[in-house]
């Protein structure tokens, strides 16, 4: 399918002032065949789109999150992090079925689309109905199974993890990665880690983990190993692939320059570090050391929302107070960390997170005809600082419109309520 998009502005993401005020964007199949200023072309397309008064930019990437949790959102608010897992959200989780989580997923996907995410990185349970809703639903994604090794079966666990990236690992037309998901250093004790490692190195996969979380993981970490959470993570083998550390909130400099020699990526969730009262994030002494930063949500039940243009804003301010100085991190570095950054956590990055010819075409249209939106002084500034999930318009992944003039395409949203109603009856006893 050939698609146009004419007479919108552009974000490349290719350098930081590489943005067009008025250009188009030329689609063939999966990939952007060119994204400049307005042209003449002979193409016949199948589909035009009038960007006029929108913004163009790459797929937005939420590089941490667990979409199936979205059935607890609103659940337990205003509660301290240990307290809210072990008195609301572990109970709950232990009454879910597949289906519970499929159709959270489900919900999490049609709110993603809605708001401009084309990829996210997944880490639950029952992850082979997550895989399912991304491969009906056209997103992309890295799947991992959370695993804890303080009770159960390890040799399960570890079979369980290769029978997933079997079935799943490049499927849904190459949509979905599957990598590891050991939990947390503190659920997680040295020799189940150097079997994950182990199993990482076997199946060349990626490895998601929280990371620094809090304090008392810090505290926990430390007097039962002498070491921090980082140090422990790199002692495990774990370093020796490729890292999606989850908040990595309470940092040592020793730390950091452990992050940049292992190429560990972090993963900054600065809005469920603020609900959670987690702490700030060290992003931009990371950023300035070269070790790259990503940006999650977290779940929606930490957030409460997968908005990841709001998170954009929430890292770039909290960055600024928190070292109390007014230029850091910039709106730029902010929409990078969003999407350059994020595709090259994930290892995508040689197919998504800029507007260039060769790409996937994965993007999205703001639409900036809004009070709110206007004047549009500075395009960047305007999308991170001014800008929301609900003026995304349009939302494609390799060339397929998910989200078109804002009505998703691939989601019955009648269906999906009244699944997720369904759900929350059984488990909420409502």
């Amino acid at each position: 399918m050939r698609i146009l998009i004419k007479n919108c502005s552009i974000i490349t993401m290719i350098e930081p002032d590489d943005v067009y005020s008025v250009g188009q964007i030329e689609i063939e199949g999966d990939r952007i065949a060119y994204a400049g200023t307005v042209r003449d072309t002979d193409v016949k397309f199948d589909k035009v789109i009038d960007g006029s008064g929108m913004v163009a930019l790459p797929g937005l990437i939420n590089s941490h999150t667990h979409s199936s949790m979205s059935l607890m959102r609103g659940y337990g608010d205003d509660t301290a992090l240990m307290k809210w897992l072990k008195e609301r959200i572990w109970p709950v989780e232990e009454g879910l079925t597949g289906e519970d989580v499929y159709w959270g997923a489900m919900l999490s996907i049609a709110e993603m689309l809605r708001s401009g995410t084309t990829a996210f990185a997944d880490m639950y349970f029952f992850m082979e109905e997550v895989a399912r809703a991304v491969s009906e639903t056209g997103i992309r994604a890295d799947l991992s199974i959370g695993m804890v090794s303080v009770s159960g079966d390890w040799k399960e666990r570890i079979q369980n993890c290769k029978s997933f990236f079997s079935e799943w690992n490049g499927e849904a037309e190459g949509r979905i990665n599957v990598s590891l998901g050991p939990h947390a250093p503190y659920t997680c004790v040295p020799d189940f880690l150097a079997l994950v490692s182990d199993l990482a190195g076997e199946l060349g996969a990626k490895i998601h983990i929280h990371l620094a979380e809090t304090l008392d993981e810090v505290r926990q970490i430390k007097e039962n190993y002498g070491k921090t959470p980082i140090e422990y993570a790199r002692d495990a083998g774990l370093f020796e692939h490729r890292v999606l550390g989850a908040h990595c909130v309470h940092l040592t400099d020793d730390d950091m320059r452990i992050m940049k020699e292992y190429g560990v990526n972090a993963v900054h969730n600065p809005q469920s570090n603020m609900k959670l009262a987690s702490g700030i994030a060290p992003v931009q002494k990371m950023l300035d050391l070269g070790i790259n930063v990503a940006l999650g949500t977290d779940s929606s039940c930490s957030n409460n929302n997968l908005d990841m243009i709001s998170e954009m804003k929430s890292a770039a301010l909290l960055q600024k107070v928190g070292l109390m100085d007014a230029e850091a991190l910039p709106a730029v570095k902010a929409i990078k960390m969003a999407t350059v950054n994020g595709a090259k956590a994930l290892g995508i990055d040689d197919s998504v997170g800029m507007l260039k010819a060769g790409m996937k075409a994965d993007l999205v249209l703001v639409d900036m005809k809004k009070p709110h939106l206007y004047p549009q002084h500075d395009l960047i500034s305007n999308t991170v600082y001014a800008a929301g999930g609900a003026d995304v318009a349009y939302t494609l992944v390799d060339g397929k419109v998910l989200l078109d003039d804002g009505e998703l395409t691939g989601i019955d949203e009648e269906r999906l309520y009244f699944e997720v109603d369904k759900s929350l009856k059984r488990l909420f006893n409502r």
